[in-house]
């Protein structure tokens, strides 16, 4: 009797599991259900049509941006090839854009790391009144800036022709990086400073030692996020750079629209082909970022 008692209970255990209770929702819960849902699918399909737009005229032909047919009749890749070509020079615009973004993101990372390092570990006068100020700085857009650096960089005995002296330039403007970084030492704990200089660590070895290697999610941020600023820069570069060898990718794009007449298929081809290192760097370094963000909002 005791096995049979066994059985049934295991049999009634399993109808219990087997059991799938739904909840009857009302009218008013359903057209609200269905209303998320036409909302998401319509902000789906206004984020995914401007692109594929882009790429359906980069693979068509003629200079119109919209042809008779939003999906081309006839696909051609000649628009990629052409761009490809010595004639355009795209491959030059990538390689001088790709040079000063990377320079650029070194020299803001090389200041980020020291300033958010003392804001957030050492103690001096002013220490308050400089991370008001930085605060303040954020509040400006950067083009109220161009009129008094371009009134100084004209001013300069030495030429302004050249990608260094534009890469000086777009270095200014770390303030949210410092804040960004600050934040994220500000998390780490304050032990591990107190111990090392226990063991007798100078501040310099506590700030290469102990806390630039704790700080790589959030320095991989920060370099992507200074890449992307600086990949698709447009006033500093159109105003200093001259020389055509020196055309930056925005600049380039710029060349397509300058005429009478623009030509859509080879700009969207161009487009194409620039936002795609950007998306492999970001898959590339996803992991850093959600890293370094999450850990950046959170103080321990």
């Amino acid at each position: 009797m005791a096995k049979v008692n066994v059985n049934i209970d295991k049999r009634s255990i399993l109808l219990e599991e087997k059991l799938v209770y739904k909840k009857r929702i009302t009218n008013t819960e359903r057209i609200e259900l269905w209303g998320k849902r036409i909302f998401l699918i319509a902000s789906i399909i206004i984020i995914i049509f401007p692109v594929f737009a882009i790429v359906s005229a980069s693979l068509s032909t003629g200079t119109s941006f919209m042809q008779k047919n939003l999906i081309p009749t006839t696909v051609t890749f000649e628009n990629y090839q052409k761009a490809l070509s010595d004639n355009v020079g795209f491959i030059k615009w990538m390689v001088n854009t790709t040079f000063v973004a990377v320079l650029v993101s070194i020299i803001q990372l090389a200041m980020t790391l020291p300033a958010a390092f003392a804001f957030s570990r050492l103690k001096f006068i002013g220490r308050k009144k400089g991370l008001m100020l930085l605060l303040i700085l954020q509040m400006f857009p950067t083009i109220m800036s161009v009129p008094a650096i371009l009134a100084v960089a004209y001013r300069l005995p030495f030429g302004m022709d050249n990608l260094i002296f534009l890469s000086l330039v777009l270095c200014a403007g770390s303030a949210y990086n410092i804040w960004l970084m600050k934040g994220y030492m500000d998390g780490l704990p304050k032990e591990l400073d107190e111990a090392a200089k226990v063991d007798g660590a100078t501040v310099w070895q506590v700030f290469t030692k102990i806390i630039l290697p704790l700080t790589k999610s959030m320095s991989v941020v920060i370099f992507f996020f200074s890449f992307i600023a600086v990949y698709g820069e447009f006033v500093f570069s159109t105003s200093l750079l001259k020389d055509k060898d020196l055309k930056t990718l925005v600049i380039g794009l710029r060349s397509f629209t300058a005429g009478n007449l623009t030509d859509w298929p080879m700009y969207s081809a161009c487009s194409i082909m620039i936002s795609v290192p950007l998306a492999i760097l970001f898959v590339a370094i996803q992991k850093f970022i959600s890293k370094g963000l999450v850990s950046g909002a959170v103080k321990e």
